[in-house]
C-alpha cells in the first residue's frame, strides 16, 4: 500500500516551508525512520522521517522549492514489489482537481495602445495624452527628461528614441520640477523566518501595551569578579582555559535569580489568565543571516555561571546554523536581548508573546560618578531596560524586578549563594 508524505507542521506557527534538501532519490529504499528530506521551517532546519519501509517511488515537490504548505503531498512510498505506477495514480486521483487557467482567448482583450509599443503615459498638464515607446520612454527617465516637453515624430504623435536624443542635442537640460525616483537595485525576497518575525512583531506591539522602565547599574565588582573566575578556569589538553565566562553569562544568571524573587514577572499573558511559571527558562536573542532565534536557557536560576556560559555558547552554535530543535527555542519565559557589543547605550526591545517581559541590555561604559565622600571617580556602568506588558506587570511590580537585579549586579557575590 503506497504512503503518502506530507509537508509536516514542524512548530506551532508554521503554516508552509521550504523543502529544503532531498537525501533520498526516487527508486531509492527507505527504512522507518531514517531521514529522507530537509525541511526549512520560519525557524530552522528540520529533518523529515520516513514513516514505514518501502521504495521512494516519486518525490512530488522538488528540492528548493519554497512556500509548500504544512499538509501538501511532498513525496509517495511503495512497498517493496508494489506497482509503483498504479500506486502513484491512485493517490494523485485523490489530489482535489485545481481550477484550470483561463484560456488565452477568453481574455479581455487589452485596448489598442496596450497591444501595441506604444505606452500611454499619464496625461500632461494640458490634458493631452502622450504616447512614447518602451525606449525612449527609459532613456527619458534615466535623463530626467519630462518627456510632455518632446514633441514626438512617430505615428500620432508616438515619442521615439530619436525625439529624446534630438532633444538632449538641442541642450535641453532636465526639468527641475521633474521628480526623480530611483529604480531598486535589488529586491530581497522575505523568507518564512523573516515574515513570522514581521507578524509577531506587529502583533505585539498593536495589542500589548507596552511600558518601559530602565536603570543604571555599576559594573566595576561584576568585572572584577568575572575576570577572578576566568582567571581560575583550568587548563585543556590543548592548554586553552577550558570555561570563559561573558558578561552576558553573568547577566542571564542574575536575571535568573530576579526572577525568582519576583516571580510575578516570570509570567504570561493568556486572554483569560495569567499564568506564573513555575521555571525560570530564559530566551536569549540571536542574530543570524536573515532574522533573529531565540534559544532558551532553561532552570537557569538553578545552573551556575560555568554552565550557562557553555550552554548558550553551544546553543548559539545551533541557533547560526538553524540546527535548533523545536523544544530548544519554543516556550520560555522570560527575553534577553543584548546590543552592548554593538556600543548601543541602550534601548527598549519588542516582547515575544505570550511573555509579559524582555529585558534590552547596552554597552559597558566608563563615566564619572561621585563616591560616598563626594570625590568623582570613574566608573563601568551600564544600562539595562525593562519592556513590560501592562496586563500582566504593573510599573511597582517592573522597578522592583529591576532593583532586584541591580542588587545581583552590583554585588555578584551574591549570586553564588543560590
Amino acid at each position: 500500500m503506497a504512503i503518502e508524505i506530507l509537508m509536516p507542521a514542524l512548530s506551532p506557527t508554521m503554516k508552509e516551508g521550504n523543502l529544503a534538501k532531498w537525501l533520498k532519490k526516487e527508486g531509492d529504499s527507505v527504512k522507518s525512520g531514517e531521514v529522507i528530506a530537509e525541511i526549512e521551517t520560519d525557524k530552522a532546519i528540520m529533518e523529515v522521517e520516513a514513516i514505514d519501509d518501502g521504495i521512494l517511488a516519486k518525490i512530488v515537490v522538488s528540492e528548493g522549492t519554497k512556500n509548500v504548505k504544512v499538509n501538501d503531498l511532498i513525496a509517495i512510498i511503495t512497498e517493496e514489489g508494489e506497482d509503483k505506477d498504479a500506486a502513484i495514480a491512485e493517490i494523485e486521483s485523490k489530489k482535489p482537481q485545481t481550477k484550470e487557467p483561463q484560456k488565452q482567448e477568453e481574455l479581455k482583450e487589452e485596448p489598442t495602445e496596450e497591444k501595441s509599443e506604444d505606452i500611454a503615459l499619464e496625461e500632461s498638464s494640458n490634458g493631452k495624452r502622450i504616447f512614447a515607446s518602451p525606449l525612449a520612454r527609459r532613456i527619458a527617465a534615466q535623463e530626467k527628461i519630462d518627456i510632455s516637453k518632446v514633441e514626438g515624430s512617430g505615428p500620432r504623435g508616438r515619442i521615439v528614441k530619436y525625439d529624446i536624443e534630438s532633444f538632449l542635442s538641442q541642450g535641453n537640460s532636465p526639468s527641475v520640477s521633474q521628480t526623480y525616483v530611483p529604480q531598486a537595485d535589488k529586491e530581497v525576497p522575505i523568507s518564512g523566518m523573516r515574515q513570522v518575525i514581521a507578524d509577531r512583531l506587529v502583533e505585539s506591539k498593536q495589542q500589548v501595551p507596552h511600558f518601559y522602565l530602565d536603570v543604571e547599574c555599576v559594573m566595576d565588582k561584576l568585572l572584577d569578579f568575572r575576570a577572578d573566575i576566568n582567571s581560575s578556569a583550568p587548563l585543556d589538553e590543548n592548554g586553552k582555559p577550558e570555561f570563559k565566562i561573558s558578561i552576558n553569562d553573568m547577566l542571564i544568571k542574575a536575571s535568573a535569580l530576579a526572577l525568582n524573587k519576583n516571580p510575578k514577572v516570570n509570567s504570561a499573558w493568556y486572554g483569560d489568565k495569567i499564568i506564573q511559571f513555575g521555571s525560570v527558562d530564559i530566551s536569549v536573542a540571536v542574530a543570524i543571516e536573515d532574522g533573529l532565534m531565540t534559544p532558551i536557557v532553561k532552570n537557569a536560576d538553578r545552573k551556575n555561571m560555568i554552565q550557562i556560559s557553555r550552554e548558550v555558547k553551544e546553543l548559539v552554535k545551533k541557533a547560526q546554523s538553524q540546527r535548533l530543535k523545536p523544544e530548544e527555542y519554543q516556550g520560555g519565559s522570560f527575553s534577553i536581548s543584548n546590543l552592548g557589543m554593538y556600543s548601543i547605550k541602550s534601548f527598549y526591545a519588542i516582547i515575544n508573546p505570550p511573555q509579559s517581559c524582555i529585558l534590552s541590555i547596552g554597552n559597558t561604559r566608563e563615566t564619572p560618578m561621585f563616591d560616598k565622600n563626594g570625590n568623582i571617580v570613574k566608573k563601568q556602568v551600564i544600562n539595562v531596560s525593562l519592556s513590560c506588558d501592562h496586563r500582566v506587570v504593573d510599573g511597582a511590580t517592573g522597578a522592583i524586578f529591576l532593583n532586584t537585579l541591580k542588587e545581583f549586579i552590583e554585588n555578584p557575590s551574591l549570586m553564588i549563594c543560590y
